[in-house]
């Protein structure tokens, strides 16, 4: 009787040449090809080149070289069906057991820096790995199909048990091995069209949208306590934001976390991109900013965005652009919250606000300042995709409206409160304040369905300390009530993007009122 056979073709070698040993122990016969025979053989390990099953030589630099009936028919033949096993035999062929294969780094070499040409990114589309993984993963019954090398252990271990015959291998093991297979298929190919997208399309947005993901983990709970959940980090090398976080202390993370974390992420790392010379403080909940702050001290902006709305702020999500320090840690105290993130923690930062078991800290170090990209978006029936950018303002040209008008030393007041609108839910209105050393909001109405209201939670959140206040809105009020509202709450000065058929009443009611009134030109609707 034949021995198994194991056909073996990898770009990343690590572990392999202690699985061809122990196969070859075992009593099967290694198959293999270019890269990977010689890296076998430089071990002492006995190879039978693919070139002596194929008849065929390895040819295009090694374009062409497994894509060969004799490899194929070895894989995908039915070791049950006897005509499949009598037509083996005519050919001369025998059958593979074992497929280990991993493929050529097209996602590194898309990362890379400097930039990648396009025929070098070309060069590393791998086309008989997919080819081979997809036909032993068809044929999971008798082929037995590898595709990382965390995988080899526990298939070594399972095939010690059996001496060394594949058939020990149980249908539930070769079944995982196959869906993970399809999997890594399906995620590399994902990746080559993005990547191509983005590379041969003028558009910026994609013209499909491919999604793959890393391996999910499961939540406690989604949203609600009877609803299953999971987080996919992204299937990347160069992975980026909550998929690098490190949490400390705490239970695991819920879907509301995350959701959460998401929106606190949003605000923070416009701010930093803006004020990288601040620290920036936002307290988030259910995924709006309930405070933000900047400050020249990290003190001054947690007690900034705190006091925009104390209330709200049971429960939250923080998080800050820099190292949380002890005296930070400190004055939060006893304050209920469910997540921080920041960049890190003083050891004994971190040590005081672990005194509370349930708190989780996460760090995320850079905290990332970049916003461009594309968000993708599931509504029922498909996806919905848009292109991420911070505000583009042009403040020096920005258009004063009214009599009165608003000093320059607050233009960069009103630039904070945009950034910090930009991702808030709408319709959406901040009051913002400075503070001695910096900005934060005083009030905030997010999510309302009549911008009238936004103004009036905004103003209650406020309290007094709308007197003075700016306003900003995150589109144009259609109506003059707003402006009135926020008249009598004592707001002095207003940014929003303008643009509606009543603008000439808006700025009458303003001009009324002696408050001054930019117009941005540029709409900030998050939904």
């Amino acid at each position: 009787m034949a021995p198994p056979r194991a056909l073996l073709s990898v770009w990343e070698k690590s572990g392999i040449s202690e699985l061809a040993s122990e196969l070859a122990g075992l009593g099967w016969q290694v198959i293999s090809t270019g890269g990977t025979s010689r890296t076998l053989r430089e071990s002492g390990i006995m190879v039978t080149d693919v070139s002596e099953i194929t008849n065929h030589p390895e040819v295009f630099e090694g374009r062409v070289k497994t894509l060969h009936p004799a490899v194929h028919a070895g894989i995908l033949s039915r070791r049950k069906n006897e005509q499949d096993m009598r037509t083996l035999e005519e050919l001369g062929y025998g059958t593979i057991d074992l497929v280990c294969i991993n493929l050529y780094p097209f996602e590194d070499t898309a990362e890379r820096e400097p930039k990648a040409s396009l025929p070098e990114l070309i060069e590393m589309i791998d086309i008989g790995g997919p080819t081979m993984i997809r036909s032993a993963a068809k044929n999971h019954e008798d082929v037995v199909v590898l595709t990382n090398p965390s995988q080899y252990s526990e298939f070594l271990e399972d095939l010690r048990v059996s001496e060394g015959d594949p058939a020990g291998i149980s249908i539930e093991k070769r079944k995982e091995l196959a869906l993970a297979a399809f999997q890594c298929s399906a995620s590399y190919d994902a990746s080559i069209a993005n990547e191509l997208d983005r590379r041969l399309s003028d558009s910026v947005i994609p013209s499909r949208v491919q999604v793959s993901s890393g391996e999910g983990n499961l939540l406690r709970y989604g949203e609600n306590p009877h609803q299953t959940a999971a987080f996919y980090p992204d299937s990347s090398r160069e992975k980026s934001g909550l998929s690098l976080a490190i949490q400390s202390g705490g239970k695991p993370l819920s879907y509301n976390n995350y959701l959460d974390l998401d929106g606190a992420l949003r605000v923070i790392r416009t701010l930093a991109s803006e004020f990288p010379e601040h620290h920036a403080c936002a307290i988030v909940k259910h995924t709006n900013p309930c405070g933000a702050s900047i400050d020249k001290y990290q003190l001054g902006a947690w007690k900034g965005a705190l006091s925009s709305d104390p209330e709200s702020a049971f429960g939250c999500v923080i998080a800050f652009t820099k190292k949380v320090q002890l005296e930070t840690a400190l004055e939060i105290g006893e304050h209920f919250f469910e997540c921080m993130i920041a960049p890190g923690y003083e050891p004994e930062a971190l040590e005081v606000l672990s005194t509370k078991k349930n708190r989780r800290m996460m760090s995320l170090d850079p905290i990332p300042h970049k916003q461009e990209g594309i968000r993708i978006r599931q509504v029922e029936g498909g996806w919905l995709s848009q292109s991420q950018a911070l505000p583009a303002f042009d403040w020096l040209t920005a258009s004063s409206v009214t009599e009165k008008q608003i000093d320059e030393s607050d233009r960069d007041l009103a630039r904070f409160g945009c950034l910090v609108i930009a991702e808030t839910k709408s319709n959406a209105i901040l009051l913002v304040s400075r503070t001695e050393t910096g900005f934060c909001t005083v009030g905030v109405g997010p999510g309302q369905t009549s911008r009238v209201e936004a103004v009036r939670i905004a103003s209650t959140r406020a309290g007094k300390r709308a007197v003075g206040s700016m306003l900003i809105s995150d589109a144009f009020f259609p109506f003059r009530d707003s402006i009135d509202s926020a008249h009598d709450v004592g707001v002095n000065s207003i940014v929003q993007p303008g643009g509606s058929v009543r603008d000439h009443e808006v700025i009458d009611a303003a001009n009324e009122h002696g408050i001054a009134m930019i117009f941005t030109g540029t709409r900030l609707f998050l939904h």
